[in-house]
């Protein structure tokens, strides 16, 4: 697959020259270390970057990118390198910017429910550091991410249905743009009518717009009591139309996980667990006592009505732990079950009046290819995954494979739902956004990267061609 115009070697080399004077150790050519920060859990092949840097201030980051920019030199944000649509790509060459090193905790507000945080802190240790509080962040994507790259890519996860996505949850940031210059996008307060909203500009942007450097989120009181439970269905219908009763019907449920009877299979044999063979909805219920009782009793007479069974509840934190490390680890599950494969992991979302028939016709497809897969998804809001394993050495699997994400997406499209519902665009997606948005759209898009990145340094070739 091409990729366009490389970076200038020449230029490339003065501004490693340049950043190798300025950061000593903290810049790197090694070609381990490149290879490390090339690759992503996406499936595509991409020669790694020309360098890597290792920021561990503002200041670090706006150096670098003044040295870029003087150079024209790409430069591509990392964090801990879980993207799943090829994000993090050296597609024209560059400078690797890794933040993991900016990982401190730089202000918890427990009193106004906010925090402030480096980039390069991790969603587990953003929990660990604040449990003393009573309170915790929600966003859930699986993958112990870093919340820069969460930010980056407008992540959710298995929390969204009631606590929303990273678009709902970063109030304010600091942001260094193409040039170097520190921006602050935002405040702590709960609303502001002041101007453009540039935060939401930069959730999302994927990079392609500047660096972020500090985040601040909402969080939440921990729930008084939670719940989780599994339900067994004799098949994806009557689990799809039980969640889509449990959320017409305003029970607010936290979490509700849809597993293919495929993926309870992998879950089993790779976690060693004896989870009930079948289509299976994993719930979980936060509030008071009395509030997780009602809700979880409403949730299993809607079940029962479409033949919901092995009813099974998981209240102590050990239980509840075994079965959401168990779904989290669908990926892993699904590898395993092919030693040497491949994965392409899409995901799409659709209006929750549409999920039945969207992911039936999509599961009758990838039935009929004979392509191993996996499917899991955050179906309270409508979002399903799709990983289809394939043999690299059969190049035909990726053609057929490539061929259903191309039907699932229009499918949804065609339903008024999204091409990605929370990967985000990167490489994978590009193709799609047209479709989705529209010519004028991308166009404005297109202005937008131009006026802030006018040399086109931030992230190249991703989200639309240039």
């Amino acid at each position: 697959m091409a990729y366009g115009k490389q970076a200038d070697q020449d230029s490339s080399k003065a501004a490693i020259r340049a950043l190798s004077d300025n950061f000593g150790e903290k810049c790197s050519t090694t070609l381990v270390m490149r290879e490390q920060h090339g690759r992503d859990e996406s499936s595509f092949t991409v020669p790694p970057p020309d360098a890597v840097v290792f920021a561990e201030s503002t200041q670090d980051v706006v150096d670098v990118l003044k040295v870029c920019a003087t150079y024209s030199v790409p430069v591509i944000p990392f964090g801990v390198g879980s993207s799943l649509e090829g994000h993090l790509l050296a597609v024209h060459g560059g400078i690797s910017l890794d933040v993991s090193r900016m990982n401190k905790i730089l202000a918890i507000h427990a009193e106004d429910l906010t925090v402030t945080v480096q980039p390069g802190v991790t969603r587990k240790a953003l929990n660990e550091a604040i449990k003393h509080t009573g309170l915790f962040f929600p966003i859930d994507p699986g993958a112990d991410a870093s919340l820069g790259g969460m930010t980056a890519t407008r992540a959710s996860g298995t929390n969204a249905v009631r606590y929303g996505t990273m678009r709902e949850n970063v109030l304010a940031l600091e942001v260094v743009t193409a040039n170097g210059e520190i921006i602050r996008t935002g405040t702590r307060a709960k609303k502001s009518s002041a101007g453009y909203d540039l935060t939401r500009l930069m959730v999302g942007s994927e990079g392609t717009l500047g660096v972020i450097t500090e985040i601040t989120l909402k969080i939440y009181p921990l729930p008084e009591a939670i719940s989780a439970a599994v339900c067994s269905f004799p098949n994806i219908e009557a689990a799809v139309r039980t969640t889509i009763q449990i959320i017409q019907m305003g029970i607010p449920i936290a979490r509700v996980e849809l597993i293919d009877v495929n993926t309870v299979r992998m879950l089993n044999k790779y976690a060693k667990l004896n989870l009930h063979e079948g289509a299976m909805l994993l719930m979980e219920f936060h509030g008071s006592p009395t509030a997780v009782k009602e809700q979880a009793e409403s949730v299993q007479g809607i079940s029962a009505e479409h033949q919901g069974q092995a009813f099974e509840w998981a209240t102590t934190p050990e239980e509840r732990t075994r079965l959401w490390t168990a779904r989290h680890n669908a990926y892993f599950a699904g590898v395993q079950s092919r030693p040497g494969c491949k994965v392409i992991s899409t995901d799409t979302c659709v209006p929750i009046s549409r999920l039945a028939d969207c992911l039936l016709e999509s599961v009758a497809e990838v039935d009929a290819s004979g392509i191993p897969y996996f499917l899991v998804g955050h179906v309270g809001d409508g979002n399903f995954h799709f990983g289809y394993l394939l043999d690299p050495n059969v190049p035909a699997e990726r053609d057929t494979a490539e061929g259903l994400n191309h039907k699932l997406v229009r499918r949804a499209l065609s339903m008024q739902g999204t091409c990605t519902g929370e990967h985000g665009v990167g490489l994978h997606k590009m193709s799609f956004l047209i479709e989705e948005t529209g010519a004028g759209a991308v166009n404005i898009m297109r202005i937008i990267k131009k006026a802030l990145d006018p040399q086109g340094i931030m992230n190249p070739g991703k989200i639309f061609a240039a």
